[in-house]
């Protein structure tokens, strides 16, 4: 084991290594080679989920906007490829290993090699697919699919954007980064203890199907409604996204999404509400009924965009998730028949340069004490309390060295070098002792180092 980790270790400085000598790469991501834009036109710090007003039409409108007026590049299909590889301590080891084939501390690994169909299909048509290999858990899957047909039209001089979007992840077709799929962190450990409850919403991103029909009046109101349905379990076991003990939607499950934005001169700011409904059968079991779940949140974003050298941002979300057990309750699965969780999570942001970013975020998860399903037997993810209580604060620093208009790497391959630390006030419903096995909540705390490359 502890060879492993030193190979590991190896080989993650090697990569780092590797990455910062990448100043003459000459591979493009597809978006910028498709527009002739550069990344900061699009993403808050030239590089990520963080996206702009620009880049959000561009999403809007499906993918399809064009602008390079290169002619030896327009036969080139949209493929582009990122990989992110870290390290990562906790404060107190994790004595069966932090995951197969991992130590109990210190790791270093691949996160993630993906590969992307990103861009213009057709003139109104246009997909975002991600294929991705896994480093932690050693295995690859189809990751967020968002495959688009968008149109627009004048209708006594209001302009309407409308579309349709066939993804397999609730909020995946989201404009904002408010919302699970591309909300704050980026990037974080798969190697570093999380809470264990979440809301259902969080949960089935790659396991389900489903599309969504939006409109965006006059750039001010938006709306989106659709559903979704469990994919087949060997289209699952196909594209690598099962998991046996994964609840699964009985029938189909609807989702919603509105949101009203505006841009002050550069003072750019959404208010927005999204909800989802599903009935379940609790770790995939039939012949006792369903789960039923309603999760409904609340969402805001602000962003001062009027001087690009200073950019500040703010968001927030609330998830309130009302439960009715009734099958898990007969299974032995839950103690309480009608429970609920509150999430709520809030990011502070500055941007120097769109090219030195420093992160501020919050998250509290709060809900029903059950004994069952928040239980006592398992140290480290286990609850003492069978509460679901926790609370971090994250902070991360963040450098990206191209993606620049002025620079002459602006369209080429892009690169993202973050710290991230995170530390528990409290874990699975405690402070000390939480698992009931002698851990402590701070025992969890978190430095996550990354190196994010896309090409």
């Amino acid at each position: 084991m502890i060879v492993y980790k030193r190979s590991n270790l190896l080989v993650a400085t090697l990569l780092l290594g590797f990455i910062l000598l990448l100043p003459d790469v000459h591979a493009m991501p597809s978006f910028s080679r498709q527009t002739g834009l550069a990344c900061s036109n699009c993403h808050v710090q030239s590089f990520g989920p963080g996206l702009t007003p620009t880049g959000r039409n561009f999403k809007l409108n499906g993918y399809t906007a064009t602008g390079n007026t290169d002619s030896k590049l327009k036969y080139i299909p949209p493929i582009s490829a990122m990989i992110r590889g870290s390290f990562t301590n906790t404060i107190k080891d994790q004595p069966d290993g932090a995951a197969d084939r991992f130590g109990r501390n210190n790791n270093a690994t691949i996160d993630e090699a993906s590969v992307f169909y990103a861009g213009r299909i057709a003139p109104k048509m246009g997909a975002f697919i991600q294929g991705t290999y896994g480093g932690v858990e050693d295995k690859w899957e189809l990751d967020n699919t968002d495959i688009r047909i968008v149109d627009n039209n004048d209708i006594g001089g209001n302009n309407f954007v409308y579309g349709v979007s066939a993804n397999n992840s609730p909020s995946v077709s989201d404009l904002w980064n408010t919302t699970p799929v591309w909300g704050f962190p980026y990037s974080s450990s798969d190697l570093a203890p999380t809470p264990s409850a979440g809301p259902l919403i969080d949960t089935f991103g790659g396991q389900v199907i489903g599309a969504t029909g939006y409109v965006m009046w006059k750039n001010l109101l938006y709306i989106e409604a659709g559903g979704y349905t469990m994919l087949p379990k060997n289209a699952q076991k196909a594209v690598g996204t099962f998991d046996s003990e994964q609840n699964r939607i009985s029938g189909g499950s609807p989702y919603w999404r509105v949101a009203l934005q505006h841009d002050w001169n550069g003072h750019y700011g959404m208010v927005g509400a999204y909800g989802l409904q599903a009935n379940v059968n609790p770790q995939r079991l039939q012949g006792t009924g369903t789960d039923s779940y309603y999760d409904y949140g609340f969402d805001t974003t602000y962003q001062y965009l009027r001087n690009l050298a200073h950019i500040f941002e703010f968001n927030a979300t609330y998830i309130r998730e009302q439960r009715d057990m009734n099958a898990s309750v007969a299974l032995g699965f839950a103690e309480k028949r009608y429970s609920s969780l509150d999430t709520a999570r809030i990011r502070v942001g500055y941007t120097y340069l769109q090219t030195y970013g420093l992160s501020l975020f919050y998250s509290q998860m709060s809900g029903t004490k059950d004994n069952i399903i928040f239980s006592s037997e398992e140290p480290i993810s286990g609850s003492r309390t069978g509460k679901p209580n926790s609370q971090a604060f994250t902070a991360e620093i963040s450098y990206t060295p191209f993606g620049k208009s002025a620079s002459t790497l602006s369209t080429l391959a892009n690169l993202r070098i973050a710290a991230q630390y995170t530390h528990y006030f409290q874990f699975n419903g405690g402070i000390n002792n939480y698992d009931g096995f002698g851990r402590q909540a701070i025992g969890n705390d978190t430095l996550y180092i990354n190196g994010w490359l896309a090409f």
